[in-house]
């Protein structure tokens, strides 16, 4: 039987069009058990660590601006703030996201977010030295494993702490 074809993402188009290697996957952890969760997750040899989410915030005095961290940490809202210039930062609220990021939650990618609407990305350190992680792939249940650094460049997003520390 004939593997179905899936469409790629405006993400993974660009992604393409810019030269940068990139392994697609089609995850759906959401709503699974932990054990449940792990299963699917060593089936494409990936920890839950490795897996970043991708956060719209809004600076008082830049406006939108994206923060890409483990999924597995909190953003620190006064790192971000710093690091962008801003006095103080605030969530976008979800009413507002999709109209902002042009993405629903759970499906918010940096470089589909960087191509369209042009905001300031900042992607946490932990990633720097990464081998690769998973972000959206601009649809739920949608990632891409891809090198930090690839993403980074494409989108000139710069690494810098945001983590919320203990």
């Amino acid at each position: 039987m004939a593997k179905k074809k899936i469409k790629k993402t405006l993400p993974e188009q660009i992604m393409d069009k810019h030269g940068v290697t990139y392994e697609p996957l089609t995850l759906n952890i959401l709503d699974k058990s932990e054990k449940e969760r792990d299963t699917i997750l060593n089936t494409y040899n990936v920890k839950h660590d490795d897996i970043y989410k991708t956060l719209a915030a809004s600076g008082d005095r830049t406006g939108p601006l994206i923060a890409v961290l483990p999924i597995t940490k909190h953003l620190s809202m006064k790192k971000l703030a710093a690091v962008s210039g801003n006095k103080k930062v605030t969530m976008l609220s979800l009413k507002d996201l999709q109209k902002t990021t042009g993405y629903v939650h759970g499906a918010n990618n940096p470089i589909g977010i960087w191509q369209n609407k042009h905001f300031p990305i900042y992607i946490d350190t932990t990633a720097k030295n990464a081998e690769y992680f998973l972000v959206s792939g601009g649809e739920l249940d949608r990632s891409d494993k891809i090198n930090p650094n690839d993403i980074a460049e494409l989108i000139n997003a710069p690494f810098v702490d945001l983590l919320e520390h203990d």
